[in-house]
């Protein structure tokens, strides 16, 4: 399965390129549901480098061509998440996950305004 990208609300922004800050909120999600983590519920977005393996290889690929303000559902096979050990406690070994994500800023250039600042309990799963 490697990737499977399905956008749950369309993005007017460009998208981002290879080595570029970007800030995204997610919320993480084992095959059975289970929530296993959230920048919602923490109200803090995930900064991050992309393109360069400094997150799992699903989020490289899944978000390279999102556009800013797009919130996507990205499914993750194991191979393209945390592999064979998984990361203990939380994510068993071999665990496919789902990641709805929502990209607000690549690089100088922000979303218009975030899914989030508009809706309380702002999850759309």
């Amino acid at each position: 399965m490697a990737v499977e990208k399905t956008i749950m609300r369309t993005g007017k922004g460009r998208t981002p390129r290879s080595g570029e800050v970007v800030k995204a909120h997610y919320v993480g999600k084992l095959a059975d549901g289970t929530v296993f983590d959230s920048s919602r519920d923490r109200n803090k977005p995930l900064t991050f480098v992309i393109g360069i393996g400094s997150v799992i290889k699903g989020w490289d690929e899944g978000m390279m061509d999102m556009q800013l303000g797009e919130i996507a559902i990205l499914n993750i096979s194991s191979d393209y998440g945390y592999g064979d050990d998984g990361m203990p406690p939380n994510i068993p070994p071999k665990s496919d996950l789902e990641f709805e994500v929502e990209l607000l800023a690549a690089g100088d250039d922000e979303a218009s305004s975030s899914f989030c600042e508009r809706a309380p309990q702002c999850t759309i799963m």
